[in-house]
């Protein structure tokens, strides 16, 4: 049976060499799966219960979701063709869900690398190092998207309440407070622009022609300043971002105030950094802990 789905593959639905190949390996490797644990199990006989022991095992070798989900299309696909031929008189697989795919936890600056970047590295005094040091310190004080940033203007800034209008996706708007310091790095920004910059747009941040910075020029901006301090490939605005979350959870922040500032819709986006809070955790535990390091985690 194997061999005319395989020869289905082949030469009815044209598919490479490479996807036959995968297609047998997965079919062999099930194969041989439902015959150890029962010799009179054939492929007509399997059922559901036998595709999902298998899909655990494969689990239980630390296979990832994406491999796993694989091998199953595999067996969805044999039975759709033996169950349209006419070998078989049910399928099996029709029900049968693969693990969900498990999403990489988010990026983030430790909170030792944000503040010897922004304390201890030399910024100077010209308008490009001071547009420099404000976009990372804006990112990190208030967790805006890229976007939000780049469509700042002026107007946007109301320094008597201490609070940014962003307008996020779907040009929904919400406003973040700010701090102290972020005022006077403000403050001092837009001192200097004003001084060297002409202006020829409503936009905060401008290019030295006067014009609104491009989303490109912020990550560029962004990567070569926590190049400075972090050695981790990922080193873009959105890691600020999260570095922004993270570092307000870590402080007892509750996630609801951080759902609003960031601009979720949903919690259950935001509780993605509850787990990145823990994994932190974890690493402290056993880098602090006199035994933590005889521990399993």
């Amino acid at each position: 049976m194997i061999e005319k789905f395989l020869n289905y593959l082949r030469f009815e639905r044209n598919r490479s060499l490479l996807t036959v190949q995968r297609y047998e390996r997965s079919l062999r490797e099930f194969e041989n799966f439902f015959k150890q644990q029962d010799e009179e199990i054939t492929w007509e006989s399997v059922d559901a219960d036998v595709i999902r022991a298998w899909m655990e095992a494969l689990v239980d070798k630390d296979m990832k979701a994406t491999t796993v989900n694989a091998d199953l299309a595999a067996i969805k696909s044999f039975y759709r063709f033996a169950l349209s031929r006419k070998f078989v008189v049910k399928d099996p697989a029709i029900l049968v869900k693969g693990p969900k795919k498990q999403k990489p936890l988010p990026q983030f600056m430790k909170e030792s690398e944000m503040n010897r970047l922004l304390d201890e590295e030399e910024w100077g005094d010209n308008y490009i190092n001071v547009r420099a040091r404000t976009i990372i310190l804006l990112f990190y004080e208030t967790g805006m998207r890229r976007s939000e940033l780049i469509g700042l203007n002026d107007n946007d800034v109301d320094f008597i309440a201490h609070q940014l209008k962003v307008t996020g996706k779907r040009n929904k708007q919400r406003i973040i407070p700010f701090g102290e310091e972020l005022e006077q790095e403000l403050k001092h920004f837009i001192e200097v622009r004003d001084n060297e910059v002409p202006k020829n747009s409503t936009a905060l941040f401008l290019n030295t022609d006067g014009s609104r910075m491009t989303g490109q020029q912020v990550y560029t901006i962004v990567r070569g300043s926590l190049s400075k301090v972090t050695s981790m490939k990922k080193r873009s605005p959105h890691v600020l971002r999260h570095t922004f979350a993270t570092a307000l959870l870590s402080h007892n922040a509750g996630l609801e105030s951080v759902r609003r500032l960031l601009g979720h819709e949903s919690i259950e986006t935001t509780e993605i950094y509850t787990h990145t809070t823990f994994e932190q955790l974890k690493r402290v535990y056993k880098d602090a802990h006199p035994r933590g390091d005889n521990k399993p985690l």
